[in-house]
């Protein structure tokens, strides 16, 4: 990798610098758009302790669920878990710390983040156990409480098409968390479909700009479809 172009060739080169107890920050929703080669070279490194901040986290055998088999997340930040028991399991055992977040309040803490933005307010989770221990404020009579902002140690981030500066474009709804994620990370990583020469890409059409992409690597993804649904015959 040299200047601008933020090529790597490998998925160890990719995530190279990820350790025990850092927090990483997943793209996705669901199975739509996730980073799925990052994440499965997050299971080969074996890094242990780690807090993953997503939407959710994937289904049993594939997606982020692919880390609890060996039990490398120690806290698991998100909005919906429903889809994987294993999950369920290790959080019932004590095994796994839970945080959940109302998903329009987590988007708004990692586009937060990305910004520069350290909290904000917002009504969403007032009165509820979401708002345990938070401060809370009045505006025009209504009670907001204050959230604070989230930055990952990494992030990683699926695209549809990049060129080598790393401006990337994404593919209709794999568009959800991913182009949030990408300006939340000390080191973002972006894996692709395709990757193009500098000019290639329609400007107009660039959702995350190349100033905060780090890497970019060209992947194969499986793209599962989520749940699958047939009439009887």
């Amino acid at each position: 990798m040299a200047g601008l172009d933020k090529v790597v060739e490998s998925y160890d080169e990719a995530m190279a610098g990820l350790d025990n107890g850092m927090t990483v920050i997943a793209g996705g929703f669901g199975l739509c758009g996730i980073p799925e080669n990052l994440i499965t070279q997050i299971k080969r490194m074996q890094v242990r302790d780690l807090t993953v901040i997503s939407n959710d986290c994937g289904i049993d055998g594939f997606g982020l669920g692919i880390l609890l088999e060996d039990k490398q997340i120690h806290k698991m930040i998100a909005s919906y878990v429903g889809d994987n028991s294993l999950f369920e399991k290790q959080f019932l055992e004590g095994e796994l710390e839970v945080e959940f977040t109302p998903q329009g309040t987590l988007a708004e803490k990692i586009r937060a983040g990305g910004a520069g933005i350290p909290a904000f307010y917002t009504a969403t989770g007032y009165g509820t156990p979401v708002a345990k221990d938070k401060e809370v404020r009045e505006f025009n009579g209504v009670p907001y409480i204050l959230e604070q902002s989230i930055r990952g140690d990494f992030a990683i981030v699926k695209g549809w098409k990049a060129d080598r500066y790393g401006n990337v474009i994404y593919h209709h709804t794999a568009q959800n968390f991913n182009p949030m994620v990408a300006t939340a990370g000390k080191v973002t990583v972006v894996e692709v479909e395709e990757i193009v020469e500098p000019g290639e890409l329609d400007p107009t059409q660039i959702h995350t700009p190349g100033i905060y992409v780090d890497r970019i690597i060209q992947g194969r993804f499986e793209k599962r479809i989520e749940k699958r649904t047939v009439r009887c015959a």
